[in-house]
């Protein structure tokens, strides 16, 4: 748990930066900003903290906990990118936040369950299937492309968390013949590139919201059908109601997420 709230506050931070660096400039660009730069740094320890925790966690609890980077994206906002939240935000981050800290404290343990080889192969195709789609969906332009680019951000790293998870060994050898571990690199640099795009494109927060609800919720799901993750006994009705209170809190903060004046820009 230690491990996945470090990876909460890396991508948190990283977000944040990543879109000063993406405001700058046109996206062409990125990789000679220091923010950016920082912010890839970022998204890279918090991957390593992510990977760490998916070995030792049910698939949604880390995914859930990881989320609650919106929280610190919002805060890191403000001082970054002089974004003003207003109360209604603060109160969808912490809705948010609220939601997912439930659902994380109503885990159930880890199931020793692996996945088979066709299993992985499919994740693979999955994994190309959203870099099919992060390629087409770069090109497009706002409204509609930063909402796009977040929920296949989202997906895509969602896909990345499950590729992680059914590896069934780190060692170098394994990996250079486990499709799983291409499915993850696949899906991990399309769901980047979508997130830079959407980051330049719309408002930040918006973006970080249909993010999280992508790569939370289907993992959540998949979680549940490949590796029998559920709450613990009698969480059932907590873990539903923290469900809710995530979901609701995203999608308001999606609707919401930047002060009236700078959406009418």
């Amino acid at each position: 748990m230690t491990a996945a709230v470090v990876c909460a506050l890396c991508y948190g931070l990283a977000t944040a930066l990543q879109a000063r660096g993406a405001a700058a400039g046109p996206l062409t660009g990125l990789l000679r900003r220091w923010p950016f730069l920082l912010g890839v740094g970022l998204d890279l320890a918090g991957f390593g903290a992510q990977l760490l925790a998916l070995r030792r966690l049910p698939v949604f609890v880390v995914q859930a906990a990881q989320a609650g980077n919106l929280a610190v994206t919002a805060v890191a906002c403000v001082p970054l990118l002089g974004i003003r939240l207003a109360a209604r935000h603060w109160v969808a981050v912490l809705a948010v936040c609220a939601g997912l800290a439930v659902l994380g404290a109503s885990s159930g343990a880890e199931q020793a369950v692996t996945v088979g080889g066709r299993t992985r192969m499919i994740l693979l195709a999955a994994a190309l299937a959203v870099a099919l789609t992060a390629l087409i969906s770069v090109r497009l332009g706002p409204p509609a492309g930063p909402v796009v680019q977040g929920l296949v951000a989202g997906l895509g790293f969602g896909l990345t968390a499950l590729a992680v998870r059914s590896l069934p060994a780190l060692a170098p050898a394994s990996l250079v013949r486990d499709p799983a571990a291409y499915a993850a690199a696949i899906s991990g640099t399309g769901a980047f590139a979508c997130f830079a795009a959407g980051l330049q494109r719309g408002p930040v927060t918006t973006v970080a919201a249909l993010t999280v609800l992508g790569e939370t919720g289907l993992p959540a799901v998949i979680g549940v059908l490949l590796w029998h993750d559920h709450p613990r006994p009698g969480w059932g009705g907590p873990a539903a109601l923290g469900l809710v209170l995530a979901v609701t809190g995203a999608l308001a903060l999606s609707r919401f997420a930047e002060p009236p004046q700078q959406r009418d820009q």
